[in-house]
């Protein structure tokens, strides 16, 4: 049996405190296995001088494979150690567990340009601004419709509407980003091509009242009137209609297809959300929605289809609600409410973060970013002196446009900066850059 002396152990002890200067080490003996380690003290044999028998060699030959049978880490720790009480840790540890915290992005309390637009229509119920995949801004002006170039700050006119059948009512982007639907006073709609600065196509049929509220699902323009109809119209047939919604009983204001184009997204002056199928409209069934939702208390023209989860629907009312309502659109059943204390005109969210941006009317008209699901506010910002109608969300989702009743279009890094975009914006040299006026 290995003893040591009082000295060794003194002097073993003196070495290592000065050595590591550590807390002294406190063994757990319920830990500890002590036949394994009385074995291997006496060189991994059984201490016995006298002659054995072929029985006790080969009893010690298994019971020296019994001892060593998964034995390779003779000096470890069997249970974790618990965490140093003054935080210190072990180099490697820390080196090893070490995860980088995501930086808080910067989110400029400012708009990055501000652009005039005079006789923009003060009607919560229209539908007057959207930005194209092509990068192109479009915005109805009283009885006309300007294109803003977003690449090179380029402004042009692409329509302007007789007094007769004007002012616009609605304006939106096909997919291509070449075609832009333009709604009309007189219940028209009009297709135009904006590369060519070419009228394509006039509907003429379907409804009786002007058309505030349009959205594309890939060749099929759905267009909503204040007649309370919503219309799909196939461009590339002669005979357009192929399908009617009927389930509001007021203006349809809102209108928006999910991204993968089987359900539609309705919302209207008569405080109602529907959910349609996009089987149901080619049979032209009346009534048959997938689901309406009533627990709005205004008119609902905020809607908006989450990114990054299928089936989830937020939507905003007017003014007598104030409230934002997420959707769980397969089942009908609403997920969650938050009062927002003001008007709700738009909402997009965030292609990149779980984020919600909404914009509102009195007192504040401001434009408000909230973290998904907590919604908890991020940032508020502020700039328009009146209720900001409209909002639309640039082709890499990071830059938002916003129109308001003060005639005023800004444009808000609200949703990060591009990395290419950021030499571009720091190379900029003109006094006036970020002022523009539309004509």
């Amino acid at each position: 049996m290995w003893r040591f002396r009082e000295s060794d152990q003194r002097g073993s002890r003196k070495r290592f405190r000065e050595e590591w200067q550590f807390d002294r080490f406190i063994p757990n003996r319920s830990a500890m296995d002590f036949d394994f380690a009385h074995y291997m003290l006496n060189g991994g044999k059984v201490a016995n001088t006298e002659q054995c028998s072929p029985s006790k060699q080969a009893y010690r030959k298994l019971l020296a494979e019994i001892f060593n049978m998964n034995r390779t880490r003779i000096l470890a720790f069997k249970n974790k150690p618990p965490p140093s009480v003054d935080g210190f840790q072990d180099l490697y540890s820390s080196v090893h567990q070490y995860k980088p915290t995501k930086s808080r992005r910067h989110i400029p309390q400012s708009s990055e340009r501000i652009l005039d637009a005079p006789e923009l229509v003060d009607d919560f119920y229209l539908n007057l601004l959207d930005w194209g995949s092509s990068n192109i801004v479009a915005i109805a002006l009283g009885n006309s419709v300007y294109l803003w170039h977003a690449a090179d700050g380029s402004t042009s006119e692409l329509v302007s509407i007789a007094e007769e059948i004007g002012p616009v009512t609605s304006v939106r982007w096909a997919p291509d980003g070449r075609q832009l639907a333009v709604g009309l006073t007189n219940s028209y709609v009009q297709v135009w091509d904006a590369s060519a600065t070419k009228k394509m196509r006039t509907l003429r049929d379907g409804h009786t009242f002007w058309v505030g509220s349009l959205d594309w699902n890939n060749n099929i323009l759905t267009t909503g009137g204040q007649d309370s109809l919503i219309i799909n119209n196939d461009l590339r047939i002669r005979s357009p209609i192929v399908g009617t919604y009927r389930g509001h009983s007021q203006e349809v204001c809102g209108l928006t297809w999910s991204a993968s184009g089987q359900q539609l997204a309705s919302g209207g002056k008569d405080n109602l959300v529907h959910i349609w199928d996009n089987s149901m409209a080619s049979r032209n069934s009346s009534n048959q929605w997938l689901h309406r939702l009533e627990d709005h208390t205004a008119a609902v023209k905020a809607l908006s289809w989450c990114p990054f989860q299928s089936n989830l629907l937020a939507s905003g009312g007017g003014t007598g609600d104030e409230c934002i309502k997420f959707w769980k659109t397969n089942t009908g059943v609403r997920l969650n409410s938050v009062n927002t204390g003001s008007q709700v005109c738009c909402l997009l969210w965030n292609k990149h973060e779980r984020e919600l941006l909404s914009s509102h009317g009195l007192s504040d008209n401001q434009l408000t970013l909230w973290k998904y699901p907590s919604m908890v506010k991020i940032t508020e910002l502020y700039g328009h002196m009146s209720r900001v109608l409209h909002m639309a969300q640039s082709p890499d989702g990071h830059v938002v446009a916003s129109a308001a009743s003060d005639e005023t279009l800004r444009i808000w890094n609200v949703f990060g900066t591009p990395e290419l975009a950021k030499s571009a914006l720091k190379t900029k040299s003109e006094p006036f850059a970020d002022f523009a006026r539309i004509r």
